[in-house]
């Protein structure tokens, strides 16, 4: 197929098969296909499987990132009357990985602003946007104008690419998502980096997963992932600061969607805050604070404190989804809200003894074959299916303790799944110490 200038998406794709370099001018002319129509889901498909036989060189990745970022309306936060610095974080996913609903409301409570364009479930991990979807009438696809607003009033919006905002990356994300070629670098790094750039943040926080539930297996790729990430962002102008974190085992004590959404409203409230998950949060959260130079490094951890303690962190998330349709009273009647499954069954070891491996991506799976996440694009998924009460490494299990309670709508599914969940966690008699959530810090300093 083409349309007259040229451009054979055919001989796109051999190119990239045969490890060929591809000029600027092809690839910009690739983004526009998405867009436009003319290339098919089979080419883009395609495309993205040579890519990951093959790979992107850098200059590859740069005209990728620039071509998609340009698909679409850049967004512009001069004018939008705002009295601090635009910031935003993105995460390379994991299992129960709902750290983006606590720390843009933090966030915006220490005065930053947080425009967060974020996605849907991606392979085996969890999307945020189908969290959020789990509040009724949140909408997770405002107008630009819209996104403008809810920033102002709420000083955070989590939203999804819009059609005005890097619609190349829509595209390309969601087919990606279900060819299993989710995990070259360059597209990973191309799909984050569209989005910020078409954002207009002023500086970025990424959380780069190494481990079992994330798409890095190990802290080396991580650091590949994070260097392609830092240049490529780098090159555009865009402050970057990079964590490699360990996702090893489940992130917080949930995976799922309403469940998830649950657990962010226990740790903002402060009614319930895993150490390991709060770790990290407050970790992210004080790269940006510093990053967008509203306080010192030293003076970081007590705003952060503060911000939580009093309440102002809460707040802003209930700010963030009025603005954006969902119930006024949101976080006082969560429960009320958020859909609940009729059938909770408590998944116990064979044996008690001490937690020493979890198969994150293994989990993910599972919970995409129940219904909590994606096989097509077009699927819909059950808010209501997840896990809650996960236990994490180093932790002792017994006849009292479940490895997990598996949330679902369906009594002869959760029979299914009790042996394959029970499958994912390994336990053994000998105590079992995990290493910490927060690897190392890559970037330059603010």
């Amino acid at each position: 197929m083409h349309d007259g200038d040229g451009f054979l998406p055919q001989e796109f794709i051999r190119r990239k098969r045969d490890g060929e370099d591809l000029p600027d001018g092809m690839i910009a002319r690739f983004v526009r296909g998405l867009t436009d129509g003319s290339v098919t889901d089979a080419h883009i498909a395609a495309f993205a499987m040579a890519v990951h036989f093959q790979g992107m060189t850098r200059p590859e990745c740069v005209a990728l990132t620039e071509a998609m970022t340009a698909s679409g309306e850049r967004l512009a936060w001069e004018d939008a009357g705002l009295d601090g610095p635009v910031l935003d974080k993105h995460s390379t996913g994991g299992i129960g990985d709902k750290v983006s609903l606590m720390l843009a409301p933090l966030i915006a409570a220490c005065g930053g602003f947080v425009p967060m364009i974020s996605g849907r479930g991606l392979g085996h991990t969890g999307g945020t946007l189908d969290k959020l979807e789990s509040i009724p009438g949140y909408d997770v696809a405002p107008s630009p104008e819209g996104l403008r607003t809810a920033v102002r009033e709420a000083g955070c919006a989590i939203v999804g690419q819009t059609g005005e905002l890097a619609p190349a990356d829509d595209r390309f994300y969601a087919i990606r998502d279900v060819t299993a070629t989710v995990d070259p670098i360059s597209l990973i790094t191309a799909s984050i980096l569209s989005k910020k750039l078409a954002a207009g943040v002023y500086a970025l926080v990424m959380d780069v997963k190494f481990g079992s539930g994330a798409f890095s297996r190990d802290a080396a790729e991580a650091r590949e992932l994070a260097a392609s990430l830092a240049t490529v962002a780098t090159g555009a102008g865009l402050p970057t600061r990079s964590l490699i974190t360990d996702m090893n085992q489940v992130l917080g004590r949930t995976a799922g969607n309403a469940v998830e959404v649950h657990e962010t409203v226990a740790y903002l409230t402060g009614e319930a805050r895993e150490p390991r998950l709060h770790e990290l949060v407050t970790a992210l959260a004080r790269e940006l604070l510093v990053m967008g130079g509203l306080t010192t490094r030293e003076g970081a951890q007590p705003r952060i404190d503060r911000a939580l303690e009093s309440g102002a962190a809460a707040e802003r998330f209930a700010r963030m989804v009025t603005a954006l349709g969902g119930p006024a009273d949101f976080l006082e009647r969560a429960d009320h809200y958020l859909p609940s499954a009729p059938v909770l069954r408590a998944i116990h070891a064979e044996t008690a003894g001490v937690v020493r491996h979890v198969d994150g991506r293994r989990i993910g799976m599972l919970l995409v074959e129940l219904g909590a996440g994606r096989r097509r694009p077009e699927d819909a998924i059950d808010p209501r299916i997840g896990l809650t009460d996960v236990v994490g490494l180093g932790e002792a299990v017994d006849t009292d303790k479940p490895l997990c309670v598996l949330h679902t709508p369906d009594a002869v599914q959760a029979a299914w799944a009790e042996a394959a969940l029970r499958d994912c966690f390994d336990v053994g008699p000998e105590p079992f110490t995990p290493g910490p959530v927060v690897l190392e810090t890559l970037g330059a300093e603010a």
